[in-house]
């Protein structure tokens, strides 16, 4: 398949609407993120009879523009159909997730009432992915199907805290939280976390509302293993923040809406993901990404297959399909993330398209070896801490 190299116009994760969890402190969202025990599925109850020997087909529920498309035909989707003609599986592509929490409460009640959800695949963010882990709303999937997720999943990827051996979890794509900054317009470079809180950022300063995206590479500024950080953690930074909004150094909170405040120049620096700071660099080079030298958080958005799903094993073999190197090489050149196939790096270079070979030589699509030893997976928020957390740092946020 010809590798070429395809920036979306829109970040996928522009939609992303990081509300720390919020949404889910309605009554439904309660009830699943305290893990009241009604609404957990134990492993016997989670399968369905797999239809996949007669029934050539899957559903896929996916976030828009996450996949490679046709340049010409954009509705066309040249990896997956490739997949489809190769094993005359028929899948279902259905770009309907915009938000964790709003997906979270559209299928919840189907997968708390051990219902079928009619999607046989979904992605979601890992700290959502956690939840549904720990609810037992997810099938463990058979590696025995899975030899190229076994051989190919990026090692920093494959043991989370809140699926430890990635037993219900593949990820789909990775990215890295971290700083991004104007180094023309800031005249200096940024190296630390705590480079934010300088005095001449004040007032161009924008930290992420998620409480979810925001709080580790603040705690990793700390000096804070965020693998096992504690309670007091997060509470020192919700006290180091309300010192920098008191001073009028943080200019506001936001979503994806960094992109515009850092592009006009009314932001100097900010939190971003990496994957946006790509396409932000395509137009405006004096635009850098920095692993603050304490670290940064790597997080992925993962492939699950939920109960009652009736394609168990069709969803698997796709699922396997995409840690080929040679394909995930293909939707790596597309999507611009962290590609969670290291081994699509040399498939990249190797092109014969001076573009597309460029492309394994970017740390923000495949990190070096220093910026490895400086990216973690932080542990997820329990439930049991979640209410408490989000109630504190939305104060802070203003949500």
């Amino acid at each position: 398949m010809p590798l070429l190299p395809k920036t979306p116009p829109l970040s996928r994760r522009t939609l992303l609407r990081g509300l720390g969890g919020s949404a889910a402190l309605g009554a439904l969202g309660t009830l699943a993120g305290c893990g009241v025990p009604a609404a957990y599925v134990a492993p016997g109850d989670r399968a369905a009879t797999d239809r996949s020997a007669t029934e050539h087909r899957l559903t896929w529920a996916n976030w828009p523009l996450y996949i490679d498309t046709d340049d010409e035909h954009p509705s066309r989707r040249p990896t997956l159909e490739a997949f489809e003609e190769e094993t005359g599986i028929s899948v279902e592509y259905v770009e309907e997730i915009n938000d964790n929490d709003e997906f979270f409460g559209k299928i919840s009640p189907s997968l708390m009432n051990q219902q079928p959800t009619d999607r046989d695949l979904i992605v979601i963010s890992d700290w959502m992915c956690g939840r549904f882990v720990r609810l037992g709303w997810v099938q463990e999937m058979d590696r025995d199907r899975q030899s190229n997720v076994t051989k190919y999943l990026d090692p920093l990827l494959r043991s989370p805290a809140f699926d430890p051996g990635r037993k219900f979890t593949v990820p789909w794509q990775s990215g890295i939280t971290g700083i991004a900054y104007n180094r023309r317009r800031l005249g200096r470079e940024i190296r630390h976390v705590s480079d934010l809180w300088a005095a001449d950022l004040k007032g161009r300063v924008t930290l992420l509302s998620g409480m979810d995206e925001a709080f580790a590479l603040l705690m990793q500024g700390n000096g804070v293993d965020i693998t096992d950080w504690k309670a007091d953690d997060f509470h020192l930074i919700c006290d180091q923040v309300e010192k920098q909004v008191a001073k009028g150094q943080i200019r506001r909170f936001t979503g994806n809406d960094y992109i515009k405040d850092l592009s006009s120049g009314n932001v100097l620096a900010c939190q971003a993901y990496s994957g946006d700071v790509i396409q932000l660099q395509a137009d405006d080079p004096d635009i850098e990404f920095v692993v603050p030298e304490e670290g940064a958080e790597l997080w992925a958005e993962s492939l699950m297959i939920p109960n009652l799903a009736r394609h168990k094993t069709n969803a698997e073999r796709l699922i396997d399909y995409y840690y080929r190197p040679e394909v995930a090489a293909e939707l790596a050149a597309w999507v611009n993330y962290v590609c969670p196939v290291p081994a699509a790096q040399d498939v990249l270079a190797s092109s014969d398209d001076e573009e597309t070979a460029a492309l394994a030589e970017d740390p923000l699509i495949f990190p070096d070896a220093a910026m490895r030893e400086r990216l973690a997976i932080a542990r997820d928020i329990a439930a049991g801490e979640r209410s408490e957390f989000a109630k504190r740092w939305n104060g802070i946020v203003g949500v």
